[in-house]
């Protein structure tokens, strides 16, 4: 006899239910628009094999939902080991044992049947921490995004004729050109993270007080136009704007631009998604690192802002004196507010999305491109890893800055005024760009 289904006052279930059926048909899009060959090859040693972060999602689910939640026994022991992150570099993935094409998408499609089983009888709130919410489902919802955004910066790194297709992003708002350059967000405290966000991962947790003094933050992201004339000004040949390690990157690779473009007489291309284009002058600079950031804001006589710049910002509304979910309020994402999941295949222009802009009138701080920011990756006071040290924990520390915002590559689901993201200061691949800050004169 099948169980009946429980009780779901708060939508808790129907909202995980439609973050996990979501997620999963993104999956299926960037999986299913190649052919075997292309699923199982390894595009750059930077990233996995696509059918390596099929069978990843499928383990993952399995394991936090089906064994963890449920209490079920492994549906396959044997290939733990196999798509265990931290055992397996993404170099060496191509000759593990992989699931091929054909039972990856079986294992997947079978986890997911069973999970949503769980879904339609587990208590939609309670049972534990891992309930608590239906933490459990918006954190493996979050999870899968998280690859599909990893699986679409494959199909950026792959070669051959595009495969995936999207509408335009929408233009510039046209007050854009009356914008002004920078605004200033006043010093004071403000209350940074979150503690009641229900699937706010650990490292957004907990909400604490935080003051930062005032600052000067870009009204826009930097543009691919305000870039070039970095690039024409001879940013790549001149150390005195570049972190010794940046230096070190740009001699040692030859760097000369963003990934991704190429110089053809007086005129920049880009690569993307196997399509060969003009560098569009208005969007946000995309596939830059930590140190190109950084060098852009030397020879701009400004600087990156800090995490808890970007978080003010975005969050801090002038008047109640409350952080914010998002910059335009505490309403979810609408396609009116930001550029998010993968609802287009770039960036917007610069000065786009006028109902996402934060109290204050700052843009684009949510989707297009994650933003580098100035700050390690670092735990906030009172962290406490949460369900496992592996999410966040082994990656604190000075190695790894942090982005904010999001991409266009980014769902809503995991994309929020507290969601935090960190990288390898050295990482082009990733949909990155940046805006600048600067201090403010004392009164």
């Amino acid at each position: 006899m099948t169980a009946a289904p429980m009780p779901d006052p708060g939508g808790l279930r129907e909202r995980a239910a439609s973050a996990l059926i979501g997620a999963r048909e993104r999956t299926r899009l960037l999986t299913g628009c190649v052919d075997e060959r292309e699923l199982t090859a390894q595009h750059s040693p930077l990233m996995s094999p696509l059918v390596w972060d099929l069978g990843h999602i499928g383990n993952q689910e399995e394991q936090w939902l089906l064994r963890a939640v449920a209490g079920q026994e492994p549906l396959r022991p044997a290939i733990d080991s196999v798509y265990d992150a931290f055992e397996h570099p993404r170099a060496e993935r191509p000759s593990l044992p992989l699931l091929t094409p054909k039972e990856a998408r079986a294992y997947v499609a079978d986890v997911r049947s069973r999970v949503l089983d769980v879904l339609d009888t587990a208590p939609a709130d309670g049972g534990g921490p891992l309930m608590e919410s239906s933490f459990a489902f918006g954190m493996i919802a979050q999870h899968e995004q998280q690859h599909d955004e990893t699986m679409l910066i494959t199909h950026q790194l792959r070669r051959g004729p595009a495969a995936l297709t999207a509408p335009e992003p929408p233009p510039a708002a046209p007050d854009t050109a009356l914008l002004p350059a920078e605004v200033l967000v006043e010093g004071g405290p403000f209350t940074m993270g979150t503690s009641t966000e229900p699937w706010a991962l650990d490292n957004e947790r907990p909400a604490h007080p935080c003051f930062v003094p005032s600052f000067f933050i870009d009204t826009l992201p930097v543009s691919n136009g305000a870039y070039l004339r970095f690039i024409q000004d001879g940013g790549y040949e001149d150390p005195r704007w570049w972190h010794p390690e940046g230096w070190e990157q740009v001699r040692r690779h030859s760097l000369a631009a963003p990934l991704f473009w190429r110089r053809e007489g007086s005129t920049w291309t880009r690569r993307r998604f196997g399509v060969e284009e003009p560098v569009p002058e208005a969007e946000p600079v995309l596939h830059v690192s930590w140190y190109e950031a950084e060098a852009y804001a030397a020879w701009a006589g400004r600087r990156l802002p800090t995490e808890a710049e970007w978080e003010k910002a975005a969050r801090h509304d002038p008047v109640s004196g409350r952080s914010l979910r998002y910059p335009w309020g505490d309403e979810d994402p609408t396609p009116e507010h930001a550029n998010l999941g993968q609802r287009h295949l770039r960036p917007a222009p610069v000065g786009a999305y006028a109902r996402g802009a934060s109290r204050r009138g700052v843009r684009q701080l949510i989707g297009d491109v994650w933003e580098w920011t100035a700050s390690d990756f670092l735990p906030y006071p009172g962290f406490r890893a949460f369900p496992y040290r592996e999410y966040s924990e082994v990656f604190f520390g000075p190695g790894h800055k942090v982005l904010r915002g999001g991409s266009f590559a980014v769902d809503p689901v995991a994309c929020r005024g507290t969601f935090r993201n960190w990288d390898l200061p050295v990482r082009r691949q990733i949909f990155s760009g940046f805006r600048t800050a600067r201090d403010a004169e004392p009164a």
